[in-house]
């Protein structure tokens, strides 16, 4: 086989190799960044739970200021009530009381209710902060292993670049030009095998000069179809 052409099917497969690092990285990386998102989510519910809880309460303020106007109302009825000289001052008066003492039941169920949210919502902030400790606890753990994973990672990929670079000062420097377009548009197809008569980049038939140029690998071939770089695995040859 052609020197050169052995030099960039070297190439591709170490660029392979490089690339393939990158899944590994986003993968390792995944499980932090997605208990940091679960911990931040849970941040933002509590924060959320206590601006609810803050308009409760001022909704339960607003109802205990007017059940206290309310009972300063009625008060003012019962002393008025000794004065009252008509009957129907009697029945204005009864009425002003009856709409006072449904306001009253009202506000009193209201505050009832706005109690029970606030509770619950106390609740909910606690069940939260508690998850939120348990979850910091293991960001800990689950982030030193995933540094243990880069480290690893970042050791294998190192080696790798080392490769690379012995490879590029050996490599023909018109054909690794050559190369280095194709793989533009290409990437990790750059450099393809021909299996049964066909570029395993693009699936398609090649002819029998062509194919017969690609076996006798004396020249670096390219695909009449796609444009990849053609050659036989040394199993085929």
């Amino acid at each position: 086989m052609n020197k050169h052409l052995q030099q960039l099917i070297d190439l591709s497969i170490v660029d392979k190799d490089i690339d393939a690092f990158e899944p590994q990285i986003e993968e390792a990386n995944y499980n932090y960044e997605a208990a940091l998102a679960k911990t931040k989510s849970i941040e933002t519910d509590i924060e959320n739970l206590s601006t609810e809880i803050k308009d409760e309460e001022l909704k339960k303020s607003k109802n205990e200021l007017h059940l206290a106007e309310l009972s300063q109302k009625l008060e003012e009825n019962a002393k008025k009530s000794a004065d009252i000289k008509t009957e129907r001052e009697m029945k204005s008066l009864q009425l002003e009381e009856e709409i006072a003492k449904e306001q009253v039941t009202f506000a009193n169920e209201e505050i009832a209710r706005l109690e029970k949210i606030i509770e619950a919502k106390k609740e909910q902030i606690e069940a939260a902060k508690e998850t939120l400790v348990e979850l910091t606890a293991s960001l800990e753990t689950v982030k030193e292993d995933v540094d243990a994973k880069l480290e690893a990672i970042n050791k294998e990929r190192q080696t790798v670049f080392v490769k690379k670079e012995k490879l590029l000062s050996e490599v023909n420097q018109k054909g690794l030009a050559f190369y280095q377009k194709i793989r533009r548009w290409a990437k990790n197809t750059t450099v393809v095998p021909v299996e049964d008569q066909a570029c395993m980049g693009c699936y398609m038939i090649i002819g029998d000069k062509i194919f017969s140029d690609v076996i006798r690998g004396e020249d670096i071939t390219t695909c009449p179809h796609c444009g990849r770089i053609l050659y036989i695995k040394p199993n085929e040859e």
